[in-house]
């Protein structure tokens, strides 16, 4: 069965790994991998806008897969294929257009802690 979900949902696939700092290899225009915090795993769904409000439709899902498409502001959207490959690491391929135009990513995501936790400025 499909089901539509709205931006606050994920994909069951997501629901088996937890938000944290997360180390990416293979993200857009960066040499070495990159740590990022990621509170909200849904994000993973649409790494190359993780920071902008988008509407995503989970298309299908297996057991450690899934396929969703997203929609931006701006005619920003993408198509994203995400791979459990254990709760501490995911396969995340993503392709669609970003402000800069075409984009196609093969991104390996790892989780390496606890987000640093954030001081308040004085």
């Amino acid at each position: 069965m499909l089901l539509a979900l709205t931006a606050a949902s994920r994909p069951m696939v997501l629901t088996r790994v937890s938000g944290g700092l997360w180390e990416f290899s293979g993200l857009h225009g960066a040499p070495a991998p990159q740590r990022i915090c990621v509170p909200n795993t849904a994000d993973f769904s649409q790494i190359e806008h993780r920071s902008v409000p988008c509407s995503r439709t989970v298309i299908r899902e297996t057991g450690s897969t899934a396929e969703v498409h997203y929609s931006c502001s701006g005619g920003r959207f993408g198509q994203t294929n995400l791979s459990l490959i254990t709760p501490r690491s995911l396969r995340i391929e993503t392709q669609g257009i970003s402000s800069d135009g075409p984009f196609h990513h093969v991104v390996q995501a790892r989780r390496v802690g606890e987000c640093a936790a954030k001081t308040e400025a004085h």
